[in-house]
């Protein structure tokens, strides 16, 4: 005769209903089996989870200290109550059906347990595997979150079939009619889905590459490619998330071949005002003379056109005539000279200082260089200060810039023109 039955028999002997001596014992198991479960509990988080995290601790790899961080143990610790419940229920438990509650109760608690100890083992696993150089090249975030999608659905399933008491294989063949709307619930999943694989197998885009894509006002660092969406951290701060689909179906810009190349490029154009010019002078090529950068292209660009000049008859009588120097050629090679001696500009790429087609504003001058240095703030500083000297120079060359016409120029122009009425 267990202690049970002794406590029915006291409670009996007390004058109470038989109604009420059985839930008196039924509440007692129950109080009973929480009570084990408690010291179970107790016994996973205090002892063996804190045994756990020392050793980790103590240890000279950083793996464990990652699940230790992304609490695996300690989801995992929770199972304890939950096995106590599952064992002892059959055994302490007198109603058949106190049991089958018991029973269902604690599969549907341990699965719940299970699904984030899943997850989280999965964080970990993910944080160690960033640690590798290969996590740079290959992200698996997305698919992480796919294994977790997948195990919250087979946990989902099982939990209902143990609640109906039907075999999951039931629920599975009945899904199969609700498919249409599955594929609409998951649709941005499922595109995420199949546009991860593609950015990944393609290596389209990569956590850390510097990415534009304007039609989302996305211009800066990416962060972290999910199965839904792309996070961008903008330069300004802000951040912009993308779905991730639409990085196959749109089209966005990635600058990181400019940072792998070593070089990033300049390419920027001065617009030279065309009433300025002009041929070269004796003059003001011996003026010329003076840059030390011009001197040697110069003197052999003179002795050349003296001989070509010498075989053309009327060579003097006209500048037309023969050949001659302008002050826009000299300006150009003057910018080869000067990029081509600047220590920061990468000579093994494409160097060029080209003049463009006539436009409304001027005759351009293209400068297309790279850089040697491809960090941001040191790219605008070295483009800067090659242009504040080119602007700077143009008047040694008797080139001027072309530049609108402001409010003050009118203003100056109309002042003129009035004083000269008056007089």
């Amino acid at each position: 005769m267990t202690w049970f039955e002794d406590l029915r028999a006291w409670v009996l002997s007390l004058g109470a209903s038989e109604w009420t001596a059985d839930w008196v014992v039924e509440g007692s198991q129950v109080l009973a089996v929480m009570a084990v479960a408690w010291l179970a509990n107790l016994i996973a988080k205090r002892i063996i989870l804190a045994a756990l995290s020392s050793f980790a601790s103590r240890t000279k790899t950083d793996w464990d200290d990652k699940l230790v961080r992304r609490r695996v143990f300690h989801t995992l610790s929770h199972l304890a109550p939950a096995l106590v419940l599952y064992l002892l229920a059959p055994l302490t438990f007198e109603s058949a059906s106190l049991v089958t509650a018991a029973l269902k109760g604690a599969q549907i608690y341990m699965l719940m347990v299970g699904v984030l100890s899943v997850g989280a083992l999965l964080n970990g696993l993910h944080d160690i595997y960033l640690t590798f150089e290969v996590s740079r090249r290959i992200p698996i975030f997305a698919y992480m979150q796919v294994v977790k999608l997948v195990v919250t659905i087979a946990a989902l399933i099982v939990s209902i079939s143990i609640v109906i008491e039907k075999s999951p294989l039931l629920l599975l063949s009945g899904l199969g009619a609700a498919t249409a709307i599955l594929l609409l619930v998951f649709k941005d999943t499922i595109l995420g889905l199949v546009a991860g694989v593609q950015l990944v197998s393609n290596d389209m885009v990569r956590p850390g590459d510097w990415i534009e894509m304007p039609k989302y006002g996305a211009d800066g660092d990416v962060e972290e490619i999910t199965l839904n969406v792309v996070k961008v951290r903008n330069f300004d701060k802000t951040v912009t998330t993308i779905p991730t689909y639409a990085l196959i179906s749109d089209s966005f810009k990635n600058w990181r071949g400019m940072q792998e190349s070593g070089g990033r490029r300049i390419k920027r154009a001065i617009s030279i005002d065309v009433g300025t010019i002009r041929f070269l002078s004796d003059e003001q090529v011996d003026e010329l003379m003076k840059i030390k950068k011009l001197r040697g292209y110069l003197e052999e660009r003179r002795r050349q056109i003296e001989e070509y000049n010498r075989t053309y008859e009327d060579a003097d009588a006209s500048p037309a005539n023969g050949r001659r120097m302008t002050n826009i050629g000299a300006f150009r090679e003057y910018c080869k000279a000067y990029l081509s001696q600047n220590e920061k500009i990468h000579k093994e790429m494409t160097f060029l200082v080209r003049q463009l087609a006539p436009t409304p504003q001027g005759l351009p001058i293209e400068i297309y260089v790279f850089t040697n240095d491809q960090r941001w703030p040191v790219y605008e500083g070295i483009q800067a200060d090659i242009f504040d000297h080119l602007f700077a120079v143009l008047p040694l060359f008797g080139l001027r810039p072309f530049q609108e016409p402001s409010g003050a120029d009118v203003a100056h122009a109309a002042e003129a023109l009035a004083a000269r009425a008056e007089g």
